[in-house]
């Protein structure tokens, strides 16, 4: 039979503090949106929370009819004031790096916009397989099952109930909003600090020696 061989397995992963540190990049977005706009927005308290979608936050802080435009024009803004003061996390690369060492790919699996997104990771240098925007929660799920994950990694218990809903490994990171007792309360399987300790846990998860922390 002809045709390639497929991946041997696919690891997704959330993007905003997971593979990214968008804080100052999104704070940046945020300020220029308050000059333009007027209104009064806690801009540390929305850093502080990052992993829902935009329209969240943004009801927050707007009437909900001026919601769906101001979020356009959040996400026209964001390319000229987020993309360059965003940096990669510790263990980015690198995890991306083991899983194609190992025969993987690697998917990111994101609630932000899809076009941002992909700004932001050819900055970055980071080149997955695949990038899919615009999904939170459950919804991650449908993406997942589609390219074949079976581990997601992630920060916030969104990414837990995403990666459960694909019946996918739930790998949590404490990098973002959620602390390891979150995670875990939400279902993650795995709780690791960082992404630095990613590549050994996928070598032990591989060899079937790696325990559920």
């Amino acid at each position: 039979m002809g045709g390639s061989t497929p991946p041997a397995f696919v690891v997704g992963f959330d993007l905003d503090m997971t593979l990214i540190d968008s804080r100052p990049g999104i704070g940046a977005a945020y300020e220029a949106l308050v000059e333009e706009t007027g209104a009064r927005i806690d801009i540390d308290l929305v850093i502080s929370r990052l992993g829902p979608p935009l329209e969240e936050e943004l009801i927050n802080w707007f009437p909900a009819d001026r919601v769906p435009g101001i979020a356009d024009r959040y996400r026209e803004l964001y390319p000229q004031y987020a993309i360059e003061p965003t940096r990669a996390l510790d263990g980015a690369r690198e995890s991306i790096a083991a899983i194609r060492a190992a025969g993987g790919k690697a998917v990111v699996v994101t609630a932000k916009y899809q076009p941002n997104a992909e700004l932001h990771l050819a900055h970055l240098g980071i080149e997955p397989d695949a990038i899919i925007g615009s999904l939170w929660a459950e919804a991650k799920g449908e993406a997942l099952r589609e390219h074949g994950a079976s581990v997601y990694v992630g920060d916030h218990t969104g990414d837990v109930r995403g990666a459960r809903t694909a019946g996918a490994l739930s790998v949590g990171v404490t990098t973002g909003p959620c602390d390891a007792e979150e995670l875990r309360a939400a279902g993650a399987d795995v709780i690791l600090g960082d992404l630095t300790e990613f590549p050994a846990w996928l070598d032990a998860h591989r060899a079937g020696a790696a325990p559920a922390l």
